[in-house]
């Protein structure tokens, strides 16, 4: 029956992993498998293999052919190189020590190159989010600064709107204080009196002039008796006497 190192699907859409299986190369690729030897997850960075190394290497010995993909990966694992090392010490290149000194060195030269790839990986995330976080402070900033100059406009037109409306104010009391004043109507005076005391106290004071002599005075008051002829008082007494008496009839 010929086998075969093979992957089987599982997880969700967007986001597969996959079972590392020894399968009869006969059956659908998620059918049944003979025994499943790891797992292999391409969703991490860098990817995640657990594999159980020595399962691997016997069914690789015993003829057992893995696909390409997870034939890298038991490159990756050094499965296939253990083998080769393996099939050296049959052929007597080399002892097993010294193939177990050479995978080990590989071994750890291996780690240490995946070291520095997961530090070197770990780096450019790192830089990457601090990149992130750069960018965000600099759009809160340009935010901020937008915020503080839309508050100090908001305030620079309230303060000329406050402004303007204690100039509107102001007008409006001076417009009726102007408008009170011309239309308080002007006190006419009835009273002769009155506008006598104001006329005499608008006008100058005249001038005083001397005083009379009271001789003058007395002379000129006193009236002029004009003498009467005794004859025209008899006449006049006569006349009076006839329009008193009635006419016969």
């Amino acid at each position: 029956m010929a086998t075969k190192i093979r992957l089987q699907r599982h997880g969700r859409k967007g986001y597969a992993f996959y079972h590392i299986v020894i399968a009869d190369s006969r059956a659908p690729r998620d059918g049944k498998f003979i025994e499943r030897i790891g797992s292999y997850n391409p969703n991490t960075n860098p990817a995640t293999i657990d594999l159980k190394f020595d399962r691997a290497l016997y069914w690789l010995q015993v003829g057992a052919q893995p696909t390409d993909t997870t034939k890298n990966i038991l490159s990756a694992q050094g499965v296939l190189l253990k083998k080769h090392l393996l099939g050296g010490v049959k052929k007597g290149a080399f002892t097993e020590a010294e193939a177990e000194t050479k995978f080990q060195a590989w071994l750890d030269a291996k780690q240490k190159t995946a070291k520095a790839e997961i530090s070197k990986i770990g780096e450019k995330e790192r830089a990457a989010v601090k990149e992130k976080l750069d960018a965000e402070k600099a759009a809160n900033k340009v935010k901020a600064d937008a915020l503080a100059a839309k508050k100090a406009t908001l305030a620079v037109a309230a303060a000329a709107k406050e402004a303007a409306a204690e100039t509107v104010v102001e007008e409006a009391v001076e417009a009726l204080e102007e408008q009170t004043v011309a239309e308080v109507p002007a006190v006419e005076v009835e009273n002769p009196a009155i506008e006598t005391e104001i006329s005499v106290t608008e006008t100058e004071v005249p001038v005083v002039e001397p005083e009379t002599s009271v001789e003058e005075t007395s002379v000129a008051a006193a009236p002029v008796v004009e003498e009467t002829p005794a004859a025209e008082t008899e006449t006049s007494v006569v006349e009076t006497s006839v329009e008193n008496t009635p006419a016969a009839e």
